[in-house]
C-alpha cells in the first residue's frame, strides 16, 4: 500500500524507519503546509517497506511518501 501526501508541503519530521511495524493511526510524519503542522498517520497496520521522503523534503499532493506492507 502506498501512502500519498494529502497536501503539498514540507516534511518536518519522520517518525519511522524501514522495517518498523506500525499500528493503524500511528504517527508517521509531521508535514508543514500553509504555515500549519499536520500529523500524518498510518492508514492501516503493517510493516514499513520503503520511505520515499526525508526531513526537509518538499512534497506535492499525491506524492508517494512511503510503502506499507499489507497485514
Amino acid at each position: 500500500m502506498e501512502l500519498l501526501a494529502p497536501i503539498a508541503g514540507k516534511i518536518l519530521k519522520v517518525f519511522v524507519k524501514v522495517g518498523d511495524v506500525v499500528k493503524e493511526t500511528d504517527q508517521l510524519f509531521k508535514l508543514e503546509a500553509m504555515k500549519m503542522e499536520y500529523p500524518i498517520f498510518a492508514p492501516s497496520a503493517g510493516k514499513i517497506m520503503e520511505i520515499k521522503v526525508r526531513e526537509n523534503d518538499e512534497v506535492e499532493a499525491d506524492d508517494i511518501m512511503l510503502v506499507l506492507s499489507d497485514n
